[in-house]
């Protein structure tokens, strides 16, 4: 009796485990969705290794979406291939995510250098590229901002160098002659490489509480799992 009233505790644990974990897939989804449409013309403007990012974070979400379905189909059948399997996958998403954690950390500074050249180069291309330039026009409204570091780094690119200018999406205020010998007073100071790095470290406690939330249910599933594991197999045993 001891022993059954043991394995249906472990399978409630798993089937609520994996409901927070369910939450959890739909969490990611959702930070990989805003991420995807807040910086969405930032990462038109970078290179396709940072456009990436948002995409992962959706991907990610949506594998733990339907891992957790998996992990109570096998603790409902009370399948052992089913939960060994669940278990594995766990570890995997759980390795994946320590590394890409730590990578992350390393190479944080590499994405800064990727973004602000993905900028520059969107500049120097600016008014030959239709998408690219919408891009870099929304961009600088939605984060009102002006040139990668700064207003004055149009002054570098030749078409506005000659008649002392910046696109009018730099305008504070949209007037006629707004874009013409720009400053301070009538076109945004701020750069944009500024402005999309203080946006993610705003929302970056946020990822990283959800981060570490994710990590700890990750944990405790794999945990719980190995639990029901060694209940069905010792069952097994028994008959």
């Amino acid at each position: 009796m001891a022993v059954e009233g043991g394995m249906k505790c472990v399978k409630f644990l798993v089937f609520v485990f994996n409901f927070i974990f369910w939450v959890c897939g739909v969490a990611l989804i959702v930070i990989g969705i805003y991420a995807q449409v807040a910086l969405d013309k930032a990462l038109a403007v970078s290179s396709g290794s940072a456009a990436s990012t948002p995409v992962a974070i959706l991907v990610l979400g949506i594998i733990i979406f339907f891992i957790s379905f998996f992990g109570c189909c096998g603790a409902w059948k009370e399948s052992y291939c089913m939960v060994t399997t669940f278990a594995v996958l766990l570890s995997i998403i759980f390795l994946v995510e320590v590394a890409a954690a730590i990578a992350g950390y390393v190479f944080k500074d590499k994405v800064r250098s990727v973004l602000e050249d993905g900028l520059w180069d969107a500049m120097r291309k600016y008014g030959e590229d239709a998408p690219l330039t919408e891009a870099v026009d929304e961009l600088q409204r939605d984060f009102a901002c002006c040139g990668a570091n700064n207003y004055t780094d149009w002054a570098t690119i030749e078409r506005f160098k000659v008649n002392n200018t910046v696109p009018r999406s730099c305008c504070r205020v949209n007037t006629t002659s707004c874009n013409v010998r720009p400053s301070p007073a009538t076109v945004y100071e701020k750069g944009c490489l500024q402005s999309i790095e203080a946006w993610m470290k705003k929302n970056i406690l946020t990822v990283a509480a959800v981060a570490l939330g994710i990590a700890f249910f990750e944990i405790l599933g794999i945990v719980f799992a190995c639990c029901l594991m060694k209940g069905i197999r010792s069952g097994y045993e028994v008959m």
